[in-house]
């Protein structure tokens, strides 16, 4: 396990080393440097996962230091691969912004701008409809709402009437052919009522799939 350990310290050190050795060829052919740099990295992944096993064999008294010195080696090794993907990341963006810097260099601009104008304009009158129709909406609920405020309001007055009717059948005797007939008025109120409920609900939903 020792000798373990210290190939895989010496392949830390080594690959901090070619890190210093990118930075000095900043701008140069680095691939063989990069591939290198990788290679050593799986390697000390590799060895890490080997001295895992290894330290269960390790005495008891020397297990815990052992532990700790495999942390700090797999702590090297993390700070190595998070170096290595921030210079492959910076790589890919100055390469990005190399390319879009050579696109508008070589984009050719003509005076025929009515083509842009065109979109342009497109764009400005679709959003207006959009915001017109989002009005036409909220104008169509709000109205919605009013109706139904006013539907609710109505059955009240109906049930209240209906009750001062009973009051008064009951007052004056009148027959029970005149009450059910009364009653029966007033469940196809109830009825119709409801009816125009759903209907007013049914165009209101209609109306904002529509637009939406």
């Amino acid at each position: 396990m020792e000798a373990l350990y210290h190939q895989t310290n010496r392949l830390v050190i080594e690959t901090q080393q070619c890190f210093q050795q990118l930075e000095r060829n900043r701008g140069g052919n680095t691939e063989s440097i990069k591939d290198e740099i990788q290679a050593r990295i799986d390697s000390i992944t590799s060895n890490c996962e080997r001295l895992d096993i290894l330290i269960h064999k390790e005495p008891v008294s020397r297990r815990q230091n052992a532990k700790i010195r495999i942390d700090q080696l797999k702590y090297d090794n993390q700070h190595l691969q998070a170096a290595l993907r921030s210079h492959l990341n910076e790589i890919h963006r100055k390469r990005l912004e190399e390319s879009e810097r050579e696109e508008l260099l070589n984009r050719r601009f003509t005076h025929e701008t009515h083509d842009t104008t065109i979109f342009i304009d497109h764009s400005v009158q679709h959003n207006m409809s959009l915001q017109n129709a989002n009005r036409g909406v909220d104008d169509m609920l709000r109205s919605g709402s009013g109706i139904l405020d006013s539907l609710r309001s109505q059955r009240d007055t109906m049930k209240g009437a209906h009750r001062r009717i009973m009051d008064i059948a009951n007052t004056l005797g009148l027959s029970n052919t005149t009450m059910r007939l009364i009653e029966r008025r007033a469940q196809e109120d109830k009825y119709i009522l409801l009816a125009g409920m759903i209907v007013t609900c049914l165009i209101i939903v209609l109306v904002v799939v529509y637009f939406t």
